[in-house]
């Protein structure tokens, strides 16, 4: 087989922020003669894009090395790459534990990934290159973007927030910021393709501007983006609420392509437990930023991240995130159960919670937020919105003939597929019917949009696989 018709094939895990990495990864795999696997073949070379904010991230990727092991050994040829943050972290750990690994590449180099698989086949020997610092933002690489009429924007890169439980600012490093000029380049270029919908990343999303000394930079971005012609939606994931201010709030209601959506990632709702994972705000701040994004726009739904099982976590404290679940009304929760991840301070603390309670707690807290979720969708029957209908051609199952899309606040709805709705198209639907994770709807009109023609346009994606991105840090 020649080098030009090698496949490739990238395993992403994690956040928003990796799945764009791996849109960089897939493009530079494009640009250096690959090809991506037709779904069902076993691909020549195999790229994991991995997460290191939870223990289940580790297992994921160990396991799956594992699985590759004998097929490698059949196919000298096939090359295995690890990059991300776990190979960030686990850069000495990795080829010891699988020595059949041909690149471990770091976050800040992805860009070097076509020279290193290169330089690994023709030395046949593999190839460890990871930096300590961001040399180029991951929009100057090229992209296979993995939608036609969505996409994603790194704002920054890197965190400078030192929670306890979090691993991420030492391996993306201390924030860094884009300048907005160039962000909004981005954007218009993007939008100039036919993308109507774009969601801007970063680590700490609302601390956008620290590095050049501008507090309003964030609020300042999301207005100009509303000026974008043919931009239809704006999103952006995930603020903090240490640095969530009330000209964010007023930005987002006051631009009307800045999408009803709030992800706010509480991880407690006891103020100790705050205290002890380093969160920086309390309990009646967060709260009080809900109250207020509530006021500026009645329709906002907010969902959140939770984490069960902190070290130090009493019943007390775990009774205290029960009822603050309860009067922020979340349309859903994100909730994770506290894995020790080594490095962190809270790996180190003496008061570990034995994993039965965490576990008891979490299902717990799942059951909890269900009731909350349904009876928030259910307050949403009869109302009518307007859904931007997914990628995926929509059908949740040929029987009952469902197109699916995202409605302005971010819920998932099936709507009747009796239209001649394409997906980036946007429907008007009334909701019939809801459930804790979704709505149902009826399509009353569609609104054609260059997102719908862009798909009509494009050649189908590769069937690249990307994870989808449940976990946040």
């Amino acid at each position: 087989m020649s080098l030009m018709t090698r496949t490739y094939l990238v395993e992403t895990y994690g956040c928003q922020m990796n799945v764009h990495d791996s849109e960089r990864i897939a493009g530079l795999l494009d640009e250096a003669g690959y090809i991506p696997v037709i779904e069902g073949n076993q691909a020549d070379i195999v790229v994991f894009n991995t997460c290191a904010v939870r223990e289940n991230a580790d297992n994921k990727l160990y396991g799956n090395l594992s699985f590759l092991a004998p097929i490698k050994k059949k196919n000298p040829g096939m090359q295995i790459a690890v990059g991300g943050c776990l190979a960030q972290k686990d850069r000495s750990i990795i080829l010891k534990k699988a020595p059949y690994v041909d690149v471990v590449f770091g976050t800040h180099n992805v860009g070097s990934l076509p020279v290193l698989l290169e330089r690994a086949r023709i030395e046949e020997e593999a190839q460890i290159e990871i930096l300590e610092s961001l040399e180029h933002f991951p929009s100057t690489l090229p992209a296979r973007r993995f939608s036609a009429f969505t996409s994603w924007v790194s704002i920054s890169v890197g965190c400078n927030n030192t929670c306890t439980f979090c691993i991420v600012p030492t391996l993306r490093g201390v924030e860094k910021d884009r300048q907005p000029a160039d962000i909004l380049t981005e954007m218009r270029a993007l939008v100039e393709q036919g993308v109507i919908e774009i969601t801007l990343l970063g680590q700490n999303v609302n601390a956008y501007g620290v590095e050049f000394g501008d507090r309003g930079a964030f609020a300042n971005l999301l207005r100009e983006a509303g000026k974008i012609d043919g931009l239809e939606r704006v999103r952006f994931m995930s603020p903090h609420p240490r640095d969530f201010t009330d000209d964010v709030i007023e930005a987002m209601a006051q631009t009307p392509n800045v999408m009803p959506h709030l992800h706010m990632p509480l991880q407690s709702g006891s103020d100790s437990i705050l205290q002890s994972m380093r969160r920086s705000y309390r309990t009646d701040k967060y709260l009080g930023i809900l109250e207020r994004v509530r006021a500026a726009m009645p329709e906002a739904m907010i969902t959140t991240d939770i984490i069960v099982g902190f070290p130090g976590e009493t019943e007390e404290d775990f009774q205290a995130t029960l009822d603050l679940t309860t009067k922020a009304q979340f349309a859903a929760a994100y909730t994770y159960k506290y894995s020790i991840r080594p490095g962190t301070p809270a790996g180190e603390m003496p008061n570990q919670v034995d994993h039965n309670i965490v576990g008891e707690r979490y299902t717990r807290l799942h059951e909890h937020q269900q009731k909350i979720s349904l009876a928030v969708n259910q307050s949403a029957i009869g109302s009518v919105h307007r859904a931007l209908v997914s990628e995926v051609e929509g059908r949740r199952d040929e029987a009952q003939a469902r197109m699916t899309g995202k409605t302005e606040d971010f819920r998932l709805v099936h709507f009747s597929a009796d239209t001649d709705a394409r997906p980036g198209d946007i429907v008007d639907v009334k909701i019939t019917e809801a459930s804790a994770h979704y709505l149902l709807a009826d399509a009353i009109s569609v609104a054609r949009t260059r997102g719908g023609d862009a798909h009509q346009a494009r050649t189908a994606p590769a069937s690249t696989t990307l994870g989808m991105p449940k976990v946040r840090a």
